[in-house]
C-alpha cells in the first residue's frame, strides 16, 4: 500500500481523484485491511495546514485526540479525553472518530457548538452541516464554530460487552434575541440534538426540553441529561 502525504489541500483534492482511500490513525481502519485487503494508496492529512488548525473556535480533522486541550471549549475537550485508552488517542484523529467511527464520540459536542464542516471531495473543499457530514461521509478537513458562553460533556462508564455508553453533551451560545441551550446525546448508536431558549429560570427550560424528542429517554438518560444542563446553565448564570 502506497501512503500519500499531501501538503496542500489541491494536492489532497488530486489523490482523492486518483482513487487515494483517507486514513487517520488507522485504529480502526487497519484491522479491517488485515481482514478484507489493503487498497493500492491511502492518503493522509497530516501535512496540510487546513486539517491541522486547533484554535479557540477550530479543530482541524489531523488533529491527534491527544492533542485537543483547553483551547477549545469544554465540550469537545472532554469529549476527546474521554476516547478509548491513552495508546488510542495518541494515534486517533479528529475526522477519524467522527467520519470513521461508528460510535462518534467526538459528535455530541460538536453538534451542541453548531459546528460547520469543512470537507473536502474530487470537485474541491466546501463547507457543510454536521448531517450531512455523518450521512455522505466526505473527507474532512476542519471544524468551526462560534465560543459557547459554557458547555461541558459526560460520559458514562463503560459496561464490559454491553452497549456504548451514554454521552450528554451541553452547550449554551448566545443569540440575537437571548441565549439558546443546547443539548446533544448519544444513546446506544443514536445521537439526538436538540435546541432551546434559555432565559435564566432552569426549571421551565427543562420542561421544555422534556417536551422534545429527548424527553422520551429512558429515566437514567434524562437524569443525567437534567445534570448536565442544570450545571451548564449554574455557568452561565
Amino acid at each position: 500500500m502506497l501512503l500519500r502525504l499531501p501538503t496542500t489541500v489541491s494536492e489532497a483534492q488530486r489523490c482523492l481523484s486518483e482513487g487515494a482511500i483517507p486514513v487517520g490513525g488507522a485504529t480502526l481502519q487497519w484491522a479491517v485491511w488485515q481482514r478484507d485487503g489493503f487498497p493500492e494508496q491511502a492518503m493522509s492529512l497530516r501535512e496540510v495546514p487546513e486539517a491541522n488548525v486547533l484554535g479557540t473556535e477550530e479543530l482541524g480533522a489531523a488533529v491527534l485526540l491527544s492533542r485537543v486541550d483547553d483551547r477549545v471549549p469544554e465540550a469537545l475537550r472532554g469529549a476527546a479525553s474521554r476516547v478509548g485508552t491513552g495508546a488510542v488517542r495518541r494515534a486517533a484523529t479528529v475526522g477519524g472518530n467522527i467520519v470513521g467511527s461508528t460510535l462518534r464520540c467526538l459528535l455530541p459536542a460538536a453538534l451542541v457548538l453548531d459546528a460547520r464542516a469543512t470537507v473536502l471531495d474530487a470537485e474541491g473543499p466546501y463547507e457543510t452541516d454536521l448531517s450531512e457530514l455523518t450521512a455522505k461521509r466526505p473527507v474532512l478537513l476542519n471544524l468551526r464554530w462560534h465560543t459557547p458562553l459554557a458547555s461541558s460533556h459526560r460520559k458514562l462508564p463503560d459496561e464490559p460487552g454491553g452497549a456504548p455508553p451514554l454521552v450528554v453533551a451541553a452547550a449554551v451560545t448566545a443569540a440575537t434575541d437571548g441565549h439558546l441551550l443546547r443539548v446533544a446525546v448519544r444513546d446506544g448508536y443514536d445521537v439526538l440534538c436538540e435546541s432551546v431558549a434559555y432565559d435564566t429560570e432552569t426549571g421551565p427550560v427543562l420542561d421544555t426540553l422534556a417536551r422534545t424528542p429527548l424527553g422520551a429517554l429512558p429515566a437514567g438518560a434524562w437524569d443525567v441529561v437534567r445534570e448536565e444542563v442544570t450545571a451548564v446553565l449554574d455557568r452561565v448564570a
